[in-house]
């Protein structure tokens, strides 16, 4: 495929100008091309609002497509990778085990799957469906579910967060996630915006046909069910303990995900080498989507052909860097609680985008260093918010919530205008300084003014802070070498969880990365 890149267009011309540029410039015939198409857009907001474009053309004859290596800096060719599978040759005595249904596990029982291995999912959550019920019980009642809840069930914590499919990382998996997830009812588009995401009110659909699809390839899905305890044998695991009973297997794939704190115990009792590693702390923000999208766009703002304003802001200030992370337009705060007595906040958005606030998380770094490197501190820290912020709203679950204004002048409360909080179970004013270390209120304080200033309205007065927010990654890495088992064989580190992913897409392409590996070592019976 010869690819195109760099076309701008303004708003008002349709995508199939942008084709036709594309072939202009390649000075190609109709006779010669077999299919041209848009293959990204994006918006360019910087100078005027403009659509910028790269377009895909196939030409009737492919082996004339390397002809054009070369020929200009904004054209491409692009091979199709397809996802090889290497086949081993040790023989896989029982099946393998992959603890979690978040992306990567969910990917790596994909793969593994359609090879013919039958893994046994275990998840101690509850399927979608049920579980979606159950968030909204919650978000109804303030009765947590501590095993099935936003940070765990089918999906993973990402099931309720937007399906945001957005990644730095540059894997040709990548490629072959996105097709997987179109093939299995996702939007076509994701193959083709600049800033990818399915709305967690499709994503649920999708999430059970990869499912279903694992279960007719013979493999095993079993929902409430935990991973309680590792059994080793000669410094190899060889049988699992589930609150179902054992599993005899010769590798377990760990795709807890984020919050699974007793599993992060657990395997450390067994001298599993782990290590602690860079995470986030903050709060989630609510702007008016409306005055997101004239920061961004201006006099255009509210024009149908333009999407919900999206925005990445930094900030750094004496070493510590304060970002924002998820950003989800015209959504909704979430109650993302997972044990008892903490609140904890995230963000999500319907596929629409078309709720009245926007919302991201507003957070600043911590290190390993702040730990003594010890994990088990790191953890302890962020439950220590939690808590904390659960007795600031009331001990019932409410949210401790602050508008900007008040926070910015060291004054308590809400001073509610134009932005409503959309935490479910409800907010109790607060001041978040006495929520957080004062470094943190400190290089939160620097940095909201200075974020406004790169995009006005989003730290208006009346924008309104709401926390806690501590599950932007896994405080901890599992330690795993070039044949990406840990230090005791059989077990491979997988997955955000483990400390090797950041989001769907690349959690997805680790669990697609360690199923290759399996694959690569191990054959099954006929």
């Amino acid at each position: 495929m010869i690819i195109v890149n760099n076309i701008k267009l303004n708003i008002e011309q349709p995508k199939e100008q942008a084709i036709a540029v594309a072939v202009k410039k390649l000075k190609l015939s109709k006779g010669e091309i077999s299919k041209a198409f848009v293959h990204k857009m994006s918006v360019d907001a910087r100078n005027g609002v403009k659509f910028v474009y790269s377009v895909g053309v196939h030409l009737a004859d492919e082996k004339r497509e390397n002809d054009f290596v070369g020929r200009d800096k904004d054209i491409t060719v692009k091979q199709k990778q397809p996802l090889v599978i290497e086949k081993g040759d040790k023989l896989m005595e029982n099946r393998p085990v992959i603890c979690g249904i978040g992306p990567a596990g969910l990917f790596c029982a994909l793969v593994l799957a359609r090879q013919g291995f039958r893994p046994v999912v275990l998840e101690q959550g509850e399927d979608v469906d049920s579980r979606t019920r159950t968030v909204r019980e919650f978000e109804n009642t303030a009765r947590l579910n501590i095993s099935s809840n936003i940070q765990f069930g089918e999906g993973g914590a990402g099931t309720f967060s937007d399906g945001k499919l957005t990644t730095r990382i540059g894997d040709s998996r990548c490629e072959f996630v996105t097709d997987t997830l179109v093939e299995f009812g996702a939007p076509e588009e994701i193959k083709h915006i600049a800033k990818p995401h399915i709305g967690t009110d499709l994503l649920v659909n999708v999430i059970k046909n990869i499912r279903n699809e694992i279960i007719r390839l013979g493999g095993e899905v079993h929902f409430c069910t935990k991973l309680t305890d590792v059994n080793i044998k000669n410094g190899r695991v060889c049988s699992v303990v589930t609150s179902d009973g054992d599993i005899e297997t010769d590798l377990l794939v760990m795709a807890t995900g984020h919050s699974a704190r007793d599993t992060f115990l657990m395997l450390k009792d067994k001298a599993l080498v782990m290590e602690a590693k860079p995470f986030s702390v903050g709060v989630r923000i609510e702007s008016l989507q409306t005055e997101i999208d004239k920061g961004l766009y201006h006099s255009l703002a509210g024009h149908p052909a333009l999407p919900k304003g999206e925005y990445q802001l930094s900030h750094n200030t004496k070493g510590r860097g304060v970002y924002t992370f998820c950003m989800c337009p015209g959504g909704n705060v979430v109650a993302a609680a997972s044990e008892e007595n903490t609140v904890v906040v995230n963000g999500m958005s319907l596929h629409a985008r078309d709720g009245r606030n926007a919302n991201s998380a507003v957070v600043v770094s911590v290190t390993p260093d702040d730990f003594n490197g010890d994990f088990t501190r790191a953890i302890e820290f962020q439950r220590q918010l939690e808590k904390k912020a659960f007795a600031m709203g009331g001990k019932n679950y409410k949210a401790p919530a602050q508008t900007v204004d008040n926070f910015l002048n060291g004054k308590a409360g809400l001073n509610i205008k134009r932005v409503t909080p959309t935490y479910p179970i409800g907010v109790a004013e607060c001041d978040m300084a006495e929520l957080f270390p004062d470094h943190i209120t400190r290089d939160l304080k620097n940095a909201l003014p200075a974020m406004n200033r790169k995009l006005n309205g989003f730290a208006a007065d009346d924008s309104v802070l709401t926390g806690v927010e501590t599950r932007t990654s896994s405080p901890v890495r599992i330690i795993r070498g070039e044949d990406y088992q840990s230090n005791i064989k059989g077990i491979y580190p997988c997955g955000e969880g483990a400390g090797y992913a950041g989001g769907i897409m690349s959690a997805a392409v680790d669990g697609v990365r360690i199923a290759q590996q399996i694959c690569s070592e191990y054959t099954v019976k006929n």
